[in-house]
């Protein structure tokens, strides 16, 4: 009978095999079912007139939201190591061409950990565990998502009328609730009880290391400066979308861009699809037509966002050609 449980119960690894082709279809289905609400003629009178201005003006803000986001992790790594600026940079960029075929953050994240514990292994006074880079890693995705959520509940409070007369309230309410956390997160930081306390954790898991890291990034008055430029680089994804839909000749109001784009975020991050294909399109289609806005140039504006995302993240690919040559030689 123990037998024949153990033979039904599901396999981890069939689930690990598996999942990639689930998500890939998962992203089809989406696909298609954005397709499918799209008029394709109105595509077919747009494509001669797309502004090809507004879409390199796209790419120049994602190029320089990515590197302002590297240099954000450069800095919290080098408060553990002496890892360079260029090097973070790029393995940055390599981590988000990783992500571009996977169906979430965490493999290109588990790419750049890795290679800053590597480098670091090289220095002469490095004694660090790997666990310090993972954890300035989580450092500087808490900081991304703080800075996404952030917006996103500007937008609300600024835009959400279109989505009910209770919401701008809610929109305030979460901005305040979120300005309080980080605001906590720095006082705990401070007394010296619970800053102990958080140290004994760290040499706990041998990361005694990612402490000043962590005063870096949550800490006062450092959390003034970080918390702002987190806000301003979703920002300034907001203003690529916002060049995209330009170049599709779609306007639409900026508040509600503030709420779309975050919550775009925010889906994907879950491990459902390929990189977000499918999530971005029909999410970012739906929450704008709430503005009247037509899903079928929205939905050509996404299409060519993630493309231009792609494009953005190849200077990765040097990055990944000399772990290649690494190898072989």
């Amino acid at each position: 009978m123990m037998s024949k449980l153990t033979n039904s119960a599901p396999n981890p690894s069939h689930w690990k095999r598996y999942s990639p082709l689930l998500r890939i279809v998962f992203s089809c289905l989406l696909l298609l079912y954005a397709f499918s609400n799209i008029d394709w003629h109105k595509i077919q009178l747009a494509l001669p007139f797309i502004k090809l201005i507004w879409l390199l003006l796209a790419l120049v803000l994602m190029f320089f939201c990515t590197i302002l986001s590297g240099l954000r992790w450069a800095l919290i790594m080098r408060r553990s190591s002496k890892n360079s600026f260029q090097d973070c940079v790029l393995w940055y960029f390599a981590g988000g061409l990783i992500n571009q075929g996977l169906p979430s953050t965490l493999g290109g994240d588990s790419y750049r950990a890795l290679k800053a514990h590597q480098a670091s292994k090289k220095q002469p006074t490095h004694d660090a565990n790997v666990s310090v880079s993972f954890i300035n890693v989580a450092l500087d995705r808490s900081l991304g998502l703080a800075g996404s959520c952030l917006l996103g509940a500007l937008g609300l409070g600024i835009g959400g009328a279109m989505l009910g007369e209770w919401v701008p309230s809610l929109g305030w309410t979460l901005l305040l609730i979120m300005l309080f956390g980080v605001s906590l997160i720095s006082l705990l930081l401070y007394i010296p009880q619970t800053r102990s306390l958080y140290q004994q954790l760290l040499q706990k898991i041998q990361a005694k290391q990612s402490f000043n890291p962590t005063i870096f990034a949550w800490g006062a008055p450092y959390n003034l400066i970080q918390i702002p430029v987190a806000t301003g680089i979703h920002y300034l994804n907001v203003l690529a979308f916002l060049a995209c839909l330009e170049a599709c000749q779609v306007r639409v109001p900026i508040e509600a861009l503030l709420i779309a784009i975050p919550a775009m975020a925010l889906l994907m991050i879950l491990p459902l699809s390929i990189s977000g294909w499918g999530i971005r399109e029909t999410s970012v289609a739906a929450i704008l037509g709430l503005w009247g806005i037509d899903a079928s140039l929205v939905i050509l504006a996404s299409i060519f966002y993630g493309l231009l995302t792609i494009v953005n993240y190849l200077p990765g690919a040097y990055q990944l050609m000399l772990r290649k040559n690494e190898h072989l030689s």
